[in-house]
């Protein structure tokens, strides 16, 4: 099945992830396209994730990590993965989220026959503990640069770019955002990302993480609308006010 299979890239970046990483190393073992290798990059754990990363890796010979002997950030952790890849497809996965089994599989086969250099999906969010709570976010059939300053909906854990259209790229390095910093940047350059209306991936909601905290979310978008995209004040205001409304809308 690998033989006419383009190689996927996966890129993990990990922080004291291990109660999670198992779970995440595992939805990407089950995936029915198998020509993928799992660049694992731990920025500097304090706990066990570097031992359980190390078990896989001895397992099967496509999860290689790389371990960081500093913490950079996710970003930092992120672009020596997309540095060491050798795939042309780069698929983003964090060390607490998960891919149902055929995510790669639909997924590619939908660039393929569209010709898309990048794509989106739906996503559930699970709790915790793994568990999901029913929820999903619904992913639009586009998204143009103007659309994402407007609405911040394109999950990391669903995107997967297929990097010899794109050309090379890394990820701004700030400490958080800069996902959303890269696929602005990517949109920036004149392509769409297209949304594939399945849910393919699960998220998982971490207390005081970045992302469950709404202010600080808001704070991070409006220092990359000001200072990575360098939009004046009113044109920021005018985008944020649409994010904003936005965000509200995903929680009602």
């Amino acid at each position: 099945m690998m033989g006419n299979q383009e190689l996927v890239s996966v890129i993990t970046p990990t922080y004291n992830s291990e109660a999670f990483i198992s779970a995440t190393i595992e939805s990407v073992l089950h995936q029915t396209y198998e020509n993928w290798e799992m660049i694992i990059v731990d920025d500097a754990s304090a706990d066990s994730t570097r031992e359980i990363i190390s078990v896989y890796a001895e397992q099967d010979s496509r999860i290689k990590p790389i371990f960081l002997k500093e913490n950079g950030g996710a970003a930092v952790a992120r672009n020596k993965a997309l540095h060491a890849s050798k795939g042309t497809f780069m698929a983003f996965l964090d060390g607490d989220d998960q891919w149902l089994p055929e995510k790669l599989e639909r997924q590619i086969r939908f660039m393929k026959e569209k010709d898309y250099a990048f794509t989106f999906t739906n996503y559930e969010i699970m709790d915790e503990k793994g568990t999901p709570l029913g929820k999903y976010v619904e992913a639009p059939a586009q998204m143009t640069y103007q659309d994402l300053l407007k609405n911040t909906i394109i999950g990391c854990l669903t995107v997967i770019v297929n990097r010899e259209k794109t050309g090379p790229f890394q990820m701004p390095n700030i400490r958080t955002r800069q996902d959303l910093a890269l696929w602005l940047q990517l949109l920036r350059k004149g392509f769409t990302a297209y949304g594939l209306q399945e849910s393919l991936s699960r998220y998982r909601v971490v207390p005081n993480s970045i992302s469950s905290n709404k202010i600080k979310a808001a704070k991070k978008n409006w220092f990359v609308y000001r200072h990575i995209e360098k939009l004046s004040l009113i044109k920021s205001a005018w985008y944020f006010s649409h994010y904003a409304l936005n965000a509200i809308k995903k929680r009602i």
